[in-house]
This record gives structure tokens, sequence and C-alpha cells, in this order.
């Protein structure tokens, strides 16, 4: 659902502000409104956070994880005026740093994150499965999870000349990462967001 009458520029978007503390992603210029989620989206979220945290430090990776707070420009219909916040975003820690004096959006000129993991509700359903897939294929995103408790599955995301190639995980299946290889989770684990 939109909320601006008229397409907005990214530099509008960065400045825009409604008196609430909804968020919003910048899709086509026009202003998409971000859901809390339910509980265990959050859960979701935040464990995969804590999860690439910890297997970044243990294997001394100069990687930082954090959720919901970084925007990451993307194309999207041949035009450049569109900002996804993803649910969890891997990136090099001096990347995170140097978005400390301005707004936490990663740029087109800038390197893209190194993962992003999107958490599957029913109202973004068509846009994690399509839109952003795309989207993050064509920034060089190297791995994009899919994580859908709606069908209780995770879908890894690898990047492979310019396009992902998927693989689907279900109940103790261990989920194989190019980029974590020694993080042991199973799919179940992750949907219910515990060791």
């Amino acid at each position: 659902m939109s909320v601006a009458t008229r397409k907005l520029s990214f530099a509008e978007y960065l400045k825009y502000e409604d008196g609430t503390d909804t968020r919003y992603e910048l899709v086509e210029g026009e202003l998409i409104p971000m859901s809390l989620g339910t509980g265990r989206h959050g859960a979701i979220a935040e464990f995969l956070n804590d999860e690439f945290k910890a297997e970044a430090r243990n294997r001394s990776l100069p990687w930082t994880s954090k959720d919901m707070r970084i925007g990451v420009r993307s194309p999207r219909g041949g035009r450049w005026d569109t900002s996804r916040i993803p649910d969890v975003t891997v990136l090099a820690i001096e990347q995170w740093e140097n978005l400390a004096a301005r707004e936490a959006v990663i740029e087109l000129d800038e390197p893209a994150p190194i993962l992003v993991v999107e958490v599957v509700s029913e109202s973004t359903r068509t846009a994690d499965y399509r839109g952003k897939r795309s989207e993050y294929a064509v920034r060089d995103i190297e791995e994009y999870w899919i994580v859908d408790p709606l069908q209780e599955l995770v879908t890894i995301c690898t990047l492979v000349e310019g396009f992902y190639d998927a693989v689907s995980f279900r109940g103790e299946e261990m989920m194989v990462s190019r980029l974590f290889p020694k993080l042991e989770l199973r799919a179940d684990q992750i949907l219910a967001a515990r060791r």
C-alpha cells in the first residue's frame, strides 16, 4: 500500500517525516509502509542477526550484522528510486562505521552488503520472492536468504554469474551457506528462532 500521492525522489525519501514511527521502503518512488510483522517475524530476524554476528566473530571476519537498520538502494525497472530495508543485513564493519554520520543507506556506488535476509509475511510474499530477489542480484549481493514461516521453508540464494541459484531447506535439513560454511543451523531452528 502506497502512502504519498506523488512519487518521491530518493533525496525527498531521505527527508520524509510524517510524525509517526512508521518506517518506509521506497519502491519506484512510492512510500511503502513496513509493518511491524509478527513476533515470530522479529524473533527470526533477531536470531539470525545474533548467529551471523557470532559466526563472524568466531571466524575473525571483519563483518557485522544489523537487523532492520540499514537501507539498500536498489534498481527497479531501470530506475534508481528504490530503497529496501532488509530484515537482516551483513556488511563489512568498516562500511557500517562509515554510515555513522549519515543516513544508514548503502548507496549504489558503494560496495553491496555481503548477505541480506528477508522474512516473508503475507504482505511481502511477492516482493520477497520476486522483486527483491532480482534487485539484490543486480546489486551483486552474494547471498540472499528468504525465510518463509508461512511455508516452513528457508531458501538460500547464492549469486552465480549475476543470477541467484536457490536451494530450499525444510525441517531438520542443515543449511548450506557459501559465506558461513561452518554455521550449523537447521531450517527448523531458524523458523523456531532458537538453538
